[in-house]
């Protein structure tokens, strides 16, 4: 059986990692990007900038060259109408979905302090309805949207055999210096809990992914320096696992990489 995937901020970094490693198992993948530019930050390689405001041309291009399946779309999670529309342009172009990885993230680093820079140099920002917003909108909002969509679709199909994966930073445990970020994605995985509960009599795994600092282009010399810094390539291959037959049976876990 052919898959389909929708693979959330997939022009760059772990999620341009998973729609490779997914369609190196076959499985046709819609590669979902917004292009935006970062506020300049001199402590963060100029390499991130340019892959943020990237599309998904060379993803999709590396994809088809290794004889996979791949589609690129634009889309503003932020927009509540876009899991709708992201799940249309899927069917239309490969059938139904049946694997989805919320891997976008609509990161804004602020703090309970006053504006400064954390322990590497980063630049810091008060909490402010809008730091609030530009996350939860897309961290929590758009994840809950999408797995909603999904399993609407699934369920009305008949399917029996899906995977959602969800990747998550921070969480329940609080994270400093990221504290929109890290209270975004405790939604984040208490939706994905909720989903695996609800979702397993329809076939559907649902599990949250916790990577290591993982190198997505923002690591410094000085991060590096604190770290034992990850690949994109890994998290995207454990993500791909997750996503496939031999997992059928993990589903409601938080599961941490080192």
């Amino acid at each position: 059986m052919v898959h389909t995937a929708i693979v959330t901020g997939a022009n760059q970094g772990i999620g341009a990692a998973t729609a490779k490693a997914l369609a190196a198992q076959g499985v046709n993948v819609l590669v979902t990007f917004l292009r935006y530019e970062p506020e300049p930050d001199p402590s963060t390689p100029d390499a991130y900038f340019t892959s943020r405001n990237s599309d998904a041309r060379e993803v999709v291009e590396a994809i088809l060259a290794a004889g996979g399946h791949a589609h690129a779309v634009e889309a503003d999670l932020a927009v509540p109408e876009t899991p709708a529309e992201l799940f249309d342009e899927a069917e239309r172009v490969f059938g139904p979905v049946d694997v989805l990885v919320n891997n976008a993230s609509g990161w804004v680093q602020d703090t309970f302090l006053s504006e400064g820079t954390d322990r590497f140099g980063r630049r810091l920002r008060p909490v402010t309805a809008d730091t609030f917003g530009a996350q939860f909108a897309v961290d929590a909002r758009a994840t809950a949207l999408m797995i909603a969509e999904f399993a609407r679709r699934h369920v009305a199909r008949g399917g029996d055999w899906g995977r959602v994966v969800s990747l998550t930073s921070g969480g329940p445990q609080g994270f400093p210096s990221e504290v929109s970020y890290g209270a975004a994605k405790a939604a984040l995985e208490n939706y994905a809990m909720s989903a695996a509960a609800e979702l397993s009599p329809h076939g559907i795994t649902s599990n949250v992914l916790h990577p290591p600092v993982t190198d997505t282009g923002w690591i410094n010399d000085e991060v590096r320096a604190s770290f034992d810094v990850a690949e994109a390539a890994e998290v995207g291959d454990v993500i791909a696992f997750l996503c496939s037959d031999a997992a059928a049976r993990v589903t409601g876990n938080v599961i941490r990489m080192r």
